[in-house]
């Protein structure tokens, strides 16, 4: 089994029931399906065979659910790229890819156009048509001296067959490669299995007890992990129904959320703040929500326990990471939830907290997490010495500090490189960033470690203010009075916001490197 039979299954259980809402309109599983197939169909008859790497630059909309599950009907392996790269972030990605067949969207012409030469291997690009509400900056497409390569989305669906059969898969094919962020060098590709994506998918939605009943906001970033196995995958493998929102903004949460019913939503710490600030929220608005799936990054504690007091649903915190499909713990819906918690293990996923040696460590001492599963990557692309370095006996390590309770919860210290060492002694960054968000007129905050002249490295913070009167030597006084002495910041700086990805996750080393600079 893998996504595209699964989904052929569900299909046959729920054909008339609507698979996605976007913009208002709805369309069916049946409808999906045979969407499915004709873009499958089209991507054989232009010559991908099974093995292929198509890429799908693409936002939230339908375009990007048939791309991704057509390709992969068709035997191909899918390559996502965030669609607001720069040039050569995508140049990069296309080319170690060995991407032959790229999804994107019209406006994106003009980019390629310019890439033509360095992307050898590229043999079509089949465009997407932008909404007409997005329709500025449209280009005449064939004035482009790339349009010999250009093939039309709708095209593609109005000459494939609905009836098009896949070829056989093998659970062990690649399904996807996932690119991670770089922050430490080039990016990655982690390469995920058809049984990777599969049974995360489907532990997740039965995990967390997804039905034919729900209906789950998307607007966490298709291309993203998070949503790829949460809100996209997982409610597709069990016949929820997905509420596609192209982009995140409170309004559209709010408005969208109580017009359609939902029931479930996923984001970023960053987007619970942003719902629980905005000045018009409403609790009524989410009033359906029967539940919240947090992840990306910790999530504050003040931050959950204030959204869940004036919202009345609960948040549950899990963890993940692309090399694990991603999900590897939640915060279990059967037993009391840990605030701080990234829960406990999933079905048919281990999770270890280890010391130097590889030695699990007894309770609540910290360590390194490690996962290992079906869940787990085939290895990095073209990468085998990074692969053996991250994947040794079957076990993934992570790179995440952790600690795991007498319960068998686990809780995320600190990712093991941004650990600050002050004096010999260890500054966990979230530690601090906790304290600062007891304060009631921070909004945001990251702490990073910067050099120092006489302890190697001190603690510097980053905050986001509501009350312009608050100064730096209040927090700092704030500080001192929930803290150990060397865990007290040495300074904080003030920003109107924080740098962030296209998840809303916080950029540390945009603030390591706007430190450096000066």
């Amino acid at each position: 089994m893998n996504l595209s039979s699964r989904l052929s299954q569900t299909v046959k259980d729920f054909g008339d029931k609507p698979a996605f809402i976007f913009e208002g309109k709805e369309m069916s599983y049946l409808q999906l399906e045979e969407a499915i197939n004709q873009f499958a169909s089209s991507l054989h008859d232009l010559g991908v065979k099974k093995g292929d790497h198509v890429a799908v630059i693409l936002g939230n909309t339908p375009y990007y659910v048939i791309s991704l599950y057509g390709a992969l009907r068709a035997g191909a392996t899918v390559i996502p790229i965030n669609p607001i790269y720069t040039m050569d972030e995508i140049a990069y990605i296309i080319n170690n890819g060995d991407v032959k067949t790229v999804v994107t969207l019209d406006l994106l012409i003009p980019l390629f156009d310019k890439l033509d030469a360095q992307l050898t291997k590229v043999e079509q690009i089949i465009i997407c048509e932008t909404p007409s509400s997005e329709s500025e900056g449209k280009v005449d497409i064939t004035k482009q001296s790339i349009y010999r390569k250009v093939k039309p989305f709708a095209t593609m669906l109005s000459r494939g067959s609905v009836s098009f059969i896949e070829p056989e898969l093998d659970e062990e094919d690649i399904a996807v490669i996932l690119y991670t962020s770089g922050t430490t060098g080039k990016p990655k590709g982690a390469m995920l299995t058809h049984k990777n994506l599969y049974s995360n998918a489907i532990d997740t939605a039965n995990y967390l007890k997804i039905s034919k009943e729900d209906i789950v906001v998307t607007t966490l970033p298709m291309f993203h992990v998070f949503c790829l196995t949460v809100s996209l995958n997982a409610p597709l493998m069990n016949g929820a129904t997905l509420l596609i929102v192209p982009r995140f903004s409170p309004d559209a949460i709010f408005k969208l959320t109580k017009t359609h019913g939902a029931t479930v939503f996923a984001g970023v710490p960053t987007m619970y703040n942003f719902l629980l600030q905005h000045e018009d929220a409403n609790p009524a608005d989410l009033s359906t929500l029967r539940l919240c799936i947090s992840g990306g990054a910790s999530m504050p504690i003040a931050l959950l326990k204030g959204f869940e007091q004036k919202f009345k649903v609960v948040v549950s915190e899990g963890y993940g990471l692309s090399e694990a499909s991603p999900v590897t713990c939640f915060n279990p819906l059967d037993r009391p939830r840990k605030p701080g918690s990234i829960g406990t293990e999933i079905m048919n996923v281990k999770n270890k907290v280890v010391n130097e040696l590889g030695e699990e460590l007894p309770p609540n001492q910290v360590g390194e997490l490690i996962v290992k599963g079906p869940n787990v990557m085939k290895g990095y692309y073209k990468m085998p010495e990074e692969t053996a370095h991250t994947i040794r006996d079957g076990w993934l390590f992570t790179g995440d500090l952790a600690r795991k309770d007498e319960d068998g919860y686990f809780y995320i210290v600190d990712r093991k490189k941004d650990m600050i060492l002050v004096g010999g002694y260890n500054v966990y960054p979230r530690e601090v960033e906790e304290v600062l968000y007891d304060h009631e007129a921070v909004v945001e905050v990251a702490v990073l470690g910067v050099p120092d002249p006489n302890f190697g490295e001190a603690v510097k913070c980053f905050v986001v203010i509501s009350n312009a009167e608050v100064t730096e030597k209040m927090l700092l006084d704030y500080c001192k009075k929930h803290l150990a002495k060397y865990k007290v910041p040495s300074s904080i700086e003030f920003l109107e916001e924080l740098p962030k990805n296209t998840t809303g996750k916080i950029l540390r080393r945009a603030l390591k490197d706007q430190v450096l600079q000066k």
